[in-house]
């Protein structure tokens, strides 16, 4: 077996969010559409099966087991600084940007899901995006995404992928990856909207899946999901509206 770590070039100790960044980071390198170098193609597979392995949980434990690997936390002199507390004693909004992804990366995903979530209810015009390039944004914008579908935080998720789906279409970053985007993406607005969220949240949501261009089929899907929000309402004449043109789609 190889060390499928040094592979992907990230710690034995690394969080799932930080081997899903290395290997995003890898196969922009490697992957052979983008680079067109055909010979490479071996050390582009071995980086995907690094990935499997090690973003699987119990393929990991199997595969750390096999090689022996202690698990540590490294920890610093108490006397030196604390980057993680330096940034929690600040209010200002870069900092507590800076803290939800610093907080995602380390173990805290949790920490950075509430942070998040804070911000954004305390603070209309709170971005992560006005703080951080647009590939450090992008990547760990959808890692956050992810983390708060696990918590249920479905509008929020929307909102942050929604971001993230608009940056693609005028910087095109994610390339490859950028159809496990919109498939989560749609995976949500499919199964965990309708009846799920507040009707008010869920016509907000679908509006803005309108703009995000995903095509002809979920449009029509989008607009018929609208009337049945807008009846449920009872503003009758808006749900005719929309689902003849769900209809006409």
């Amino acid at each position: 077996m190889k060390d499928f770590y040094k592979i992907l070039g990230v710690r034995p100790n690394a969080t799932l969010a930080e081997i899903k960044r290395a290997y995003r980071e890898k196969a922009k390198l490697l992957h052979p559409d983008l680079t067109g170098d055909s010979t490479r193609r071996d050390e582009f597979n071995e980086v995907v099966q690094a990935y499997r392995v090690l973003s699987d949980v119990r393929q990991r434990s199997i595969f750390d087991e096999s090689f022996f690997i202690k698990i540590k936390r490294s920890y610093k002199n108490a006397d030196t600084f604390n980057y993680y507390d330096w940034l929690k004693a600040r209010e200002d909004e870069e900092s507590r940007a800076k803290l939800i992804f610093y907080t995602l990366m380390h173990q805290k995903e949790d920490e950075a899901v509430a942070e998040f979530k804070r911000m954004q209810m305390n603070h209309a015009d709170f971005s992560l995006k006005k703080w951080f390039t647009r590939e450090d944004f992008m990547d760990y914008g959808y890692i956050l995404a992810e983390e708060l579908v696990i918590r249920g935080e479905y509008y929020d998720a929307i909102i942050l992928l929604e971001q993230i789906i608009q940056m693609e279409y005028s910087y095109q970053y994610f390339y490859i990856f950028f159809p496990e985007v919109i498939d989560f993406t749609l995976n949500i607005l499919k199964k965990n909207i309708d009846g799920v969220i507040s009707d008010e949240l869920a016509l907000d949501v679908f509006e803005r899946a309108l703009d995000l261009n995903l095509g002809t089929k979920n449009d029509a899907f989008f607009l018929r999901k609208m009337s049945e929000e807008y009846k449920r309402l009872g503003d009758l004449s808006t749900a005719e509206i929309c689902l003849r043109e769900s209809e006409k789609l």
